[in-house]
């Protein structure tokens, strides 16, 4: 019989099963509804300039055509000087003696221009409060600033709690990324939240294919696009976008549904993340195979975090589902495809008969009735496996202190997802290989990491055997034996195996999972560790130095410099003649 938890985690695409028709290439758009800035200004500016430059006109050659005390006239020139610096306020004073109707002519044209001048700047002050001014600027400085990005970057659509959790894991990383979201106030958060890297936001709809256009979509350095709006029709457009303008983009989406969820399968989108559906998986992991759901929920956790002490509890029986939606659809319907024995109750009637309970979900659409629901468990049955459903991260202590067995958090479980998939792509192709392993290889695999690094959750670091990021390792492998061991020495001691576990190795696009340490390491090699912060900052000098990887090698001492190197080079061959 086919286990269903490998159903669920290697869900099939309808896409693979069909053949991608071929389609024209088109231009990706950077049009959006919104009027530029400077046609705005013009339009509305055109009647105010308009009636000031008639004043200003009518007044010159007014003045030009009265005569004067000797029945000569101003010149048009001097007539222009003369009511520039009177309709500007400065009034330098007369040219000449004026006549009495010169100088009423003037008299009109001053209060003329005032006129004009008030109506001017009261039309220009309105515009600069008109919100479609400010949306063509604000369009227009987001446009720029995209553009000055030089560093690959992704699009993040959506900026609510999987949003900011996902691109602050980026900005950490040292990662850019340009925000889209429909809600003004989350797009302010972005000056307000601590990040390292000016991340250019836009109020939008993600939805329309120029929207995406201005947020880079079509620039060569955009390396993905990542759609976790609450929207599930929002993130099904920004997929499709992606597939049709630009299919060799990844684009990784959220959604609520299975039927949405088929559909951005259809636009060959590189992974979809329904978090209801995903939470039924793992915790139809945590039934069957706790060892393997230890394994990965710990690895895929925030550094540091402690690994917990495993529930031997029985599973299998009655559970009690108290939830509403798409979760209480999906987490039932998962739960019965395991086999268990599922009854559902409508968590606005009450407390439910919790009487030879198995376990027990507290899911509705309130985080303070889910918790009271979990507390009420508790009391009645202490023994029982309790699972809540948390919307906002705001209540994450009261969770904590309650000490709930499972907790559904759909922003965190999108973000780590997203996260594993964008950040360290390799390390994901970890999970899905543990996730395919029996239980005996997922309690060797954690062992062996709590052995090396211990009980809390290691850090992960690529490692690229290659003249950029490993120059002095690379031109030993070139030439002379380096295994995987010799890597995770110690560079001052190297009889001393530091906090570093190697979790894959990548050659020639050939993943080796949790390989053997004696393997010898090869130029283009990829190794993915896991291990302590500070274990993995003491590997470096084995990259970079090659004194450190000839005593990782070799165990000789080598001296730091050239000079010295080249005396012990000599004293080895006269010892070596001599002998």
């Amino acid at each position: 019989m086919t286990n269903p938890l490998l159903l669920f985690f290697a869900r099939p695409s309808t896409r693979q099963h069909g053949v991608r028709r071929p389609r024209e290439r088109v231009r990706v758009p950077t049009e959006v509804p919104s009027t530029d800035a400077i046609f705005l200004v013009l339009r509305r500016m055109r009647t105010p300039l308009v009636v000031l430059v008639a004043i200003f006109s009518i007044s010159v050659f007014g003045l030009a055509l009265i005569p004067g005390q000797d029945g000569t006239h101003v010149s048009p020139f001097d007539a222009f000087y003369f009511i520039s610096y009177t309709a500007t306020t400065i009034g330098f004073g007369e040219i000449v003696p004026f006549t009495a109707p010169q100088r009423l002519w003037v008299t009109l044209s001053i209060y003329g221009t005032v006129v004009g001048w008030a109506y001017a700047i009261g039309t220009l002050l309105s515009l600069l409060q008109d919100a479609a001014f400010r949306e063509a600027v604000a369009t227009q400085t987001f446009r720029r600033r995209v553009l000055r990005i030089r560093e690959p970057f992704f699009i993040v659509a959506g900026y609510g709690q999987s949003g900011r959790a996902v691109c602050a894991e980026l900005d950490e990383a040292g990662r850019r990324m340009v925000v889209i979201d429909s809600d003004k106030d989350r797009v302010d958060k972005l000056s307000s939240d601590q990040l390292n890297a000016d991340v250019p936001g836009i109020d939008a709809d993600a939805s329309l294919p120029g929207v995406l256009g201005l947020a880079g979509l079509g620039l060569p350095n955009c390396e993905g696009v990542i759609a976790l709006t609450d929207d599930d029709v929002v993130n099904l457009a920004v997929v499709m976008c992606v597939d049709l303008l630009r299919p060799e983009l990844p684009v990784l989406a959220r959604c609520h549904s299975r039927v949405t969820e088929e559909r951005m399968h259809d636009f060959s989108a590189a992974a979809v993340i329904n978090p209801s559906d995903r939470f039924g998986g793992y915790l139809l992991l945590a039934m069957q195979r706790p060892t393997t759901f230890h394994l990965v929920s710990w690895l895929m956790s925030s550094t540091g975090t402690p690994l917990q002490a495993r529930r031997e509890d029985k599973h299998d029986g009655r559970w009690i589902v108290s939830a509403e939606g798409h979760f209480r659809e999906e987490i039932c319907h998962d739960l019965s495809r395991a086999g268990q024995e599922v009854e559902w109750v409508d968590p606005r009637e009450g407390y439910p008969d919790l009487a030879g309970a198995t376990g027990f979900i507290a899911g509705s659409n309130s985080d303070t009735l889910n918790l009271a629901m979990a507390e009420h468990a508790r009391l009645v049955d202490p023994e029982i496996f309790v699972v809540v459903r948390q919307h906002s991260i705001e209540r994450r202590a009261l969770v904590r202190a309650l000490d709930i067995d499972s907790v559904y958090t759909p922003s965190d479980l999108v973000a780590s997802e997203v996260l594993a998939r964008v950040v360290t792509p390799t390390f994901w192709h970890f999970v899905e290989h543990a996730l395919g392993q029996d239980e005996e290889w997922a309690t060797v695999a954690l062992q062996r990491l709590i052995d090396r690094c211990g009980r809390k959750a290691p850090e992960r670091d690529l490692v690229t055997i290659d003249l950029r990021n490993a120059p002095a390792l690379t031109r030993w492998v070139r030439s002379r034996d380096f295994s995987l061991r010799d890597l995770l020495r110690d560079p001052e001691d190297r009889n001393r195996m530091l906090a570093i576990v190697p979790l894959v190795l990548v050659r020639d696009g050939v993943a080796q999972h949790m390989p053997d340490e004696d393997t010898l390491l090869r130029p283009g090699d990829q190794v993915l560790v896991a291990g302590r912060l500070g274990a993995l900052a003491a590997m470096t000098p084995v990259l970079l130095q090659e004194t450190a990887v000839e005593h990782a090698a070799t165990g000789r001492d080598v001296p730091a410099t050239w000079v010295g190197r080249v005396v012990a080079r000599a004293a080895e061959r006269r010892r070596i003649r001599r002998s």
